[in-house]
């Protein structure tokens, strides 16, 4: 029978590690029933990690040293690590903190599951000189556009803060059906009891397909929120499987501006995407 999804957790013992040691890859081979070389595939991935004495972190190296007493946890699904999605681009490398522009099925950060999929990973892999990437804020899956690269705990803390504070700017461009009000619109449904506040501006509006286009703002960042806010409205976001009817259509929301006053030189910045990536009529 075809392994799809399963966990594997085996406490690395005396035994393993006497006579030249065991690899992890051998370990989990033996453990999984897979093939050596699809554990160190999916190891590459990011789906198997280590517990020892320095905590619990992601395991990639198949050449690591084991100890007795460490654990190894092998996170396998199929599905997600047949996942493919198409490249990042960077658009800007501030050495301490990178933009990039995420596509549409890639995902903000990677999961017990894997990474390989994930922005972050991917700045990792391909940004020279290679840094540590940390996450300091989010995009919907499905959603494209520019999102912020930290490269130190330090940079992720002070541009966390500038989120916290409401310090940074983000703005959309966004493909709704219906023909959507000339006049610019605020929306301020509670979502999940916390306040949400958005606005939105026609800029274009399709009779043919029915579609506008529509310039949005943010004032607070919940989950799903202009999604939401959008089809309460009665102007379901073009390709939203969740809170629309469109399931033939790639999600059209994309953040397409970035700015804010940077922690380390104090001057503006302003991020945007180029015409032929923002969402158009």
């Amino acid at each position: 029978m075809l392994l799809e999804q399963k966990e594997f957790h085996l406490d690395v013992t005396e035994e393993d590690v006497t006579n030249g040691g065991v690899s992890a890859t051998d370990l989990l081979a033996n453990a999984s029933g897979l093939s050596r070389q699809k554990v160190k595939q999916a190891m590459q991935k990011g789906a198997v990690w280590l517990t020892d004495n320095k905590g619990t972190r992601r395991l990639r190296r198949q050449s690591k040293i084991l100890f007795a007493g460490s654990s190894l946890h092998f996170y396998f699904d199929l599905d997600v690590l047949n996942t493919q999605v198409d490249d990042a681009i960077l658009i800007a490398d501030e050495k301490t903190y990178s933009v990039w522009y995420k596509p549409a099925g890639m995902f903000s950060q990677g999961s017990k599951w894997g990474d390989h999929c994930a922005i972050n990973r991917w700045s990792e892999q391909n940004l020279e000189p290679q840094r540590p990437a940390f996450i300091v804020h989010r995009l919907d899956r499905f959603a494209s556009g520019l999102i912020l690269i930290a490269h130190s705990k330090k940079m992720a803390t002070l541009l966390s803060e500038l989120f916290q504070k409401k310090q940074i700017t983000k703005r959309y461009k966004v493909i709704v059906q219906g023909h959507f009000p000339e006049q610019r619109i605020t929306l301020d449904a509670n979502i999940g009891n916390k306040a949400a506040i958005t606005h939105a501006t026609l800029i274009e509006y399709d009779e043919v397909n029915d579609h506008s286009l529509l310039l949005v703002d943010i004032e607070t960042g919940r989950k799903h929120q202009i999604r939401l806010h959008l089809s309460l409205a009665g102007y379901p976001v073009v390709g939203d499987r969740l809170y629309g009817n469109d399931d033939f259509s790639d999600l059209k929301l994309t953040a397409f501006w970035l700015s804010f006053i940077c922690p380390i030189s104090e001057k503006e910045k302003i991020f945007t995407l180029a015409d032929e990536l923002q969402p158009k009529l």
